[in-house]
């Protein structure tokens, strides 16, 4: 009987997320453009994932990084907005353990993964601006896999602990998550036992990792610049800037709000749980919704293949 009650305990079947506390009457309106956001973003980043695809002219380095981007924020918002629409329309709240496991493990894994694969464009446009010459022999499809290889690998290592040690916490109070869906501090302050390793590995350790990849996009940009206002043609420097214009937009719309959520969560003790879950809530959807409009009108190649794909008669 005792060891019945303690594996439960420690495994409890299933999870209760509320939704956004203090606005459930709201639920029902609040899901609306939670929707669209989701449904542009399913629309702009399956566009960007076939043309890349199925046309060849974009079968290049900088375009091999924008897919990987496209599935990342794909994974991001789907590994969130279905449930968290599913807790607005249909009060469905509940949410098995390994679900919530699941949930928990694809939602730090995809925000990593689109740090690791900023990080790779960044790279690729120092590349292409400050190195031309030798671009495609080091960007080669070979260099490229091993990229690829090393930033699944890298965000898939920094997360796989954390699964750990929430599979390790006793759940023997309240099971109810304040929110619309399971993220890593959310569920551990559930635990009826020590919770510091989460605190300070998903405190400490996301934190280093996020500011490392910011610190080296910094480097590569502030090389980019010194050679970008050392080419002798202005329209040569409008051209390279203009490259760079998407990246760095979608640079901030990513890195803003993630590292004021991450500080507001460990220091922002007087801002409402709301405002929390709320916020919480946009960033999974609109970095994913915007990051391919971005694209699509800042970078050229893309918008005439939308165009194209869209007004094949206009374009003739």
């Amino acid at each position: 009987m005792m060891s019945t009650l303690n594996l439960t305990s420690v495994n409890p079947s299933v999870f209760m997320l509320v939704g956004i506390p203090g606005l459930e009457q709201f639920h029902i309106w609040i899901g609306i453009p939670f929707f669209v956001i989701y449904l542009v973003a399913l629309v702009g980043n399956g566009i960007l994932l076939y043309l890349i695809t199925m046309d060849h002219n974009l079968h290049e380095p900088m375009f091999f990084f924008l897919s990987m981007l496209a599935s990342a924020d794909l994974i991001l918002c789907t590994t969130c907005m279905p449930k968290t629409l599913g807790i607005f329309w249909l009060k469905s709240q509940k949410i098995t353990f390994p679900g919530c496991l699941t949930q928990l493990f694809f939602l730090h894994f995809s925000f990593f993964l689109d740090s690791a694969i900023l990080l790779g464009m960044a790279f690729d446009r120092y590349m292409a601006i400050c190195s031309p010459l030798r671009y495609r022999s080091v960007l080669t499809p070979r260099t490229i896999v091993k990229i690829m290889v090393g930033i699944v690998g890298r965000s898939f290592s920094v997360i796989l602990p954390v699964v750990f040690l929430v599979k390790r916490l006793p759940f023997c109070r309240t099971r109810i998550i304040p929110h619309t869906y399971c993220e890593h501090i959310g569920v551990a302050r559930l635990a009826c036992a020590d919770i510091s390793i989460n605190i300070w590995y998903g405190f400490a350790v996301p934190v280093m990792t996020i500011i490392s990849d910011l610190i080296l996009i910094g480097i590569s940009y502030s090389l980019i610049l010194h050679a970008v206002f050392h080419l002798p043609s202005r329209d040569a420097r409008q051209k390279a800037l203009s490259t760079c214009g998407s990246h760095v937009s979608v640079i901030l719309i990513f890195y803003t709000p993630a590292m004021f959520s991450v500080l507001t969560h460990r220091f922002g003790h007087n801002i409402s749980l709301t405002f929390h879950i709320m916020f919480a809530n946009l960033y999974v959807a609109i970095p994913p919704a915007l990051n391919p409009i971005i694209y699509g009108v800042k970078t050229k190649q893309i918008r005439d293949k939308i165009i194209l794909l869209f007004f094949p008669k206009g374009m003739q």
